[in-house]
C-alpha cells in the first residue's frame, strides 16, 4: 500500500497536508469516511453482522480514560476488518445499569474465529478481557516489531516507517468517557485501526523471511493464557506514590498509607483517577515531613503549604486528609509499616549483589554479556530474548547442574518461552562454564 492510496481531500480533515517534522503527508480521514458510532442494538446487530461477514484478520484497539477515570476499561471499541469496514463500538451505551459491563457476546462470536490484530496488546487485552473479550488467535504487531529489531515500535513511527503516512496522534491521552465524541476524536480512533491489518501482513512475511514467525507465535499465545485471569492485586500499592523514597520513618510511611487509602476510596466512589483529587507528589511531601528529629504528624497548616493541597478538590476533601493524619498521629507502634518491605526474590538492581549474593553476583556478570551479545546477534532488545526478571532469578539462585536441560528447565520455571529457553540455554552454560575455576 502506498501513502498515495490513503490521502484524500476533506473539509474537515488535515489529508493531503504535510507533517512539518516528518516531511510525510498527514492520514487524518479514513479511506471509507468517518465511520458512525455504535451505541444502539440496531447499530450493534449491524455491526455484529458486517464483521462476521468479513474475511481475514481483524483489527482491534480501545480507548481508555485513565488519566481522568479510576477504572481502567474502554470507553471506546475500534474495529476493523476487510470486507466490513471499521466500526467504532461504545460499550457504556450496552451497560444494563446494575453495574455490569455491556454484554457483548454476540461480537466475540463473530469475531471469535479469526485472527485478532492489536498494537501494544498488554495495554488492550485487560479492559477487553473485562467486556468478555479474548481472543483465540493473536498478532501483536509491536511484539513483531520487538522480534524484528526495528528500532521504534509506536504504531505512528510504523506508518511512517511502512506506508509513508504520519498519524496524528494528539488524543492519546484524552477523556475517551466523554459524550458526544468530537468529530476530531473519532476520526483518531478510526485511524488506530484503518492499517493495522496490512502492517500485519508486512510484518508475517519478514517473521517468516528471518525465522521468527514460531517464535512470535510463542508470544502472541503467550499474552492471550497471561490474560485468561485477571492479575492479582499489587501488594501495598501505596509504597508505589510518586516519591516514597523521600520517606524516611515508619510514621511518615504510615501517612502515606492513610491518605493513600482515603484517597483510593474517594476515587473509586467518584469514577476519577486519583491523581485529579490529590497528586502522588504532594502526598510524599507531606509524609517525608516526619523525620526522627521531627516525629509530630503534620496538619493542617503543613498541608496547606503544600502546592497539591491547595488545589481545589484536594481543598474539598480536606477534612479526609486531616482524619487520616490524625489516625496515623494516634498509631501505636506495633501498627506502623514496616520501614522496608523483605525482598522474596533477586534485587532488581544486580549492583547490590555484589555485597549480598556474591556467587550471584559472578554468574550474572557472565550471563548478562552473553545475553545482551546474543540479542544482537538476533536483532532484538535483550529483553525480548529473555525477560530480565527471569534473567536475574537464575543468576540469583544456585544452579544444581550446569547443563542445557537443567537452564532450559529453571528459564522455563520463571516464564520464559520454549524458542527462548533453546535459544538462551546454550549460551548461559557456555557464559558458566567459562568461569575461572
Amino acid at each position: 500500500m502506498k501513502a498515495t492510496d490513503l490521502t484524500h481531500d476533506s473539509e474537515t480533515g488535515r489529508n493531503g497536508q504535510i507533517d512539518p517534522d516528518s516531511g510525510l503527508p498527514i492520514l487524518a480521514i479514513p479511506r471509507e469516511g468517518m465511520p458512525p458510532l455504535v451505541d444502539t442494538a440496531e447499530k450493534l446487530a449491524e455491526c455484529v453482522h458486517a464483521l462476521g461477514s468479513g474475511t481475514g484478520p481483524v483489527a482491534i484497539d480501545t480507548e481508555r480514560a485513565q488519566s481522568f477515570r479510576y477504572s481502567g476499561r474502554a470507553y471506546l471499541l475500534q474495529l476493523r476488518r476487510p470486507g466490513s469496514g471499521t466500526w467504532l463500538i461504545d460499550p457504556q451505551a450496552f451497560e444494563p445499569g446494575d453495574g455490569s459491563v455491556a454484554d457483548l457476546s454476540a461480537l466475540r462470536e463473530a469475531i471469535v474465529d479469526c485472527e485478532w490484530v492489536i498494537h501494544a496488546a498488554t495495554s488492550d487485552l485487560p479492559c477487553l478481557t473485562e467486556l468478555g473479550l479474548l481472543p483465540e488467535k493473536l498478532f501483536d504487531t509491536e511484539v513483531a516489531g520487538r522480534l524484528l529489531g526495528l528500532p521504534r515500535v509506536g504504531l505512528g513511527t510504523m506508518a511512517e516507517t511502512f506506508f509513508g503516512v504520519h498519524l496524528l496522534k494528539e488524543h492519546s491521552v484524552a477523556d475517551w468517557s466523554r459524550r458526544p465524541l468530537p468529530t476530531d476524536w473519532v476520526a483518531y480512533a478510526a485511524l488506530d485501526v484503518e492499517l493495522l491489518v496490512e502492517l500485519r501482513d508486512l510484518l508475517w512475511r519478514r517473521l517468516h523471511a528471518e525465522g521468527k514467525w514460531s517464535w512470535a507465535q510463542q508470544e502472541f499465545q503467550h499474552l492471550i493464557d497471561t490474560h485468561r485471569e485477571p492479575h492479582p492485586p499489587v501488594a501495598e500499592p501505596w509504597r508505589h506514590v510518586n516519591g516514597v523514597h523521600s520517606v524516611r520513618t515508619r510514621r511518615g510511611l504510615a501517612l502515606v498509607r492513610e491518605i493513600w487509602g482515603e484517597r483510593d476510596r474517594l476515587a473509586r466512589d467518584l469514577d476519577r483517577a486519583p491523581s485529579k483529587i490529590l497528586p502522588d507528589k504532594a502526598i510524599s511531601e507531606l509524609a517525608g515531613q516526619v523525620t526522627k528529629d521531627s516525629p509530630g504528624v503534620p496538619g493542617m497548616a503543613e498541608m496547606e503549604a503544600i502546592a497539591g493541597f491547595k488545589r481545589r478538590n484536594a481543598r474539598r476533601y480536606r477534612g479526609r486528609w486531616l482524619a487520616a493524619a490524625g489516625r496515623v498521629a494516634a498509631m501505636p507502634e506495633s501498627q506502623l509499616p514496616r520501614l522496608r518491605v523483605p525482598l522474596e526474590g533477586p534485587s532488581h538492581q544486580p549492583r547490590n549483589w555484589q555485597r549480598s549474593n556474591p556467587d550471584a553476583w559472578r554468574r550474572w556478570q557472565r550471563v548478562r554479556p552473553a545475553m545482551n551479545r546474543l540479542a544482537k546477534a538476533l536483532d532484538m532488545p535483550p529483553e525480548n530474548l529473555i525477560a530480565p526478571e527471569a534473567l536475574r532469578r537464575l543468576a540469583w539462585e544456585p544452579l544444581e547442574a550446569v547443563d542445557r536441560g537443567h537452564v532450559a528447565r529453571r528459564l522455563s520455571a520463571h516464564g520464559a518461552r520454549e524458542w527462548q529457553c533453546r535459544l538462551a540455554a546454550p549460551v548461559i552454560v557456555a557464559a558458566l562454564e567459562s568461569a575461572p575455576g
